[in-house]
């Protein structure tokens, strides 16, 4: 119980870090997401093609492969400059973006043209439409699948570890060979993230409550 106790602060301030990147990355990658469905759906081919080549190329790459570029290779070009939690929230929102896009797409997608039709018969302007009668409706289909994508997201974090960052997993190995208790340490930071994605699922299940079902 002393290396339990001893090594928990520490894993603490791994799960902060956790937590601060994935928050801010599932934000931009929402943001990212969002663009590009409606760059996929865009009545401009160009613009299609460039959305469309964004999704495959995340969507057909490995994680860490996409990590090791943005920080080992964009790094080593003499007007960029990433430090590692940098290039950890850069990677963790496009990687979701990428995913978010095709959610985001597949959801405008599902609403009936019927209403768009009315609301342009009724003088909304094509942005009115989307904000206003669209994403909502497409927002409340998206809510699990964007949870599921999230919750992905979250534990890709844990990948992070291999180019510095201080996150839970690095923490956890950092404490796990100061102690030299793998099995208790390993098991606590799985306990952790048990929790944390737990939570996340909990909080996602009310939502789709209030939203979806409702």
């Amino acid at each position: 119980m002393d290396i339990i106790s001893a090594a928990f602060p520490y894993l603490m301030k791994g799960l902060q870090v956790t937590l601060y990147i994935f928050i801010i990355a599932i934000i931009i990658g929402f943001i990212i997401g969002l663009v590009v469905a409606l760059l996929r759906l865009a009545p401009i081919k160009p613009l299609n093609w460039i959305a469309l080549i964004f999704i495959n190329a995340i969507r057909g790459t490995p994680f860490l492969v996409q990590l090791f570029f943005i920080y080992f290779g964009l790094n080593s070009l003499p007007f960029i400059s990433f430090n590692s939690t940098t290039a950890g929230i850069i990677t963790v929102a496009i990687n979701a973006g990428a995913y978010f896009a095709e959610i985001i797409r597949a959801g405008i997608q599902s609403i009936d043209r019927g209403q768009s039709e009315a609301a342009r018969s009724l003088g909304l302007t094509g942005f009115q439409n989307m904000y206003h009668i669209v994403l909502p409706q497409a927002f409340r289909r998206m809510l699990p699948t964007i949870t599921n994508q999230s919750i992905i997201s979250l534990k890709d974090t844990s990948l992070l570890s291999v180019i510095g960052i201080a996150d839970l997993t690095q923490q956890g190995e950092i404490q796990s060979s100061a102690t030299f208790e793998a099995f208790k340490i390993w098991l606590i930071v799985g306990i952790i993230y048990f929790i944390v994605i737990y939570l996340l699922t909990l909080i996602a299940n009310f939502l789709e409550r209030r939203f979806v079902l409702r």
